[in-house]
């Protein structure tokens, strides 16, 4: 549990760092764009996985992806306050602005990086017992 946290931790740090600072040093607009999707897709992940611990990979995934594509898809809806919100920094991190699928790939991988981290530090773990 605690390493999951610590991961997630990790992942909004990166993600909100790759954001802020990565066109100042140099990095594509695609891989601050979709970096950022595919690390919000393995924050997600990991929420689901600490809320859920007793649950399968396999059914923190599914539901993370289920997460995932909804928000996107709730971009589509557009209220008065709804659009006010997602003009402040924490509407267009949470909610985003723009619906777009190629951002539903990006959560997919980042889901998919998330099962890989997880199972890696569970590994980790047990040889380290």
């Amino acid at each position: 549990m605690i390493v999951r946290i610590l991961f997630c931790l990790s992942i909004i740090i990166a993600g909100l760092a790759l954001r802020r600072f990565g066109f100042g040093v140099g990095l594509p607009a695609f891989v601050v764009k979709y970096g950022g999707s595919l690390l919000w897709g393995t924050m997600v992940f990991l929420l689901v996985a600490i809320a859920a611990a007793g649950w399968s990979r396999r059914t923190v995934a599914l539901i993370a992806l289920a997460i995932a594509v909804g928000v996107e898809l709730f971009r589509l809806v557009h209220t008065p306050w709804l659009d006010a919100f997602r003009l402040t920094t924490a509407g267009a991190l949470l909610l985003g602005r723009i619906f777009s699928a190629w951002n539903i790939v990006a959560y997919a991988a980042g889901i998919l990086l998330g099962v890989a981290l997880d199972r890696c530090a569970v590994l980790a773990f047990a040889k380290s017992q």
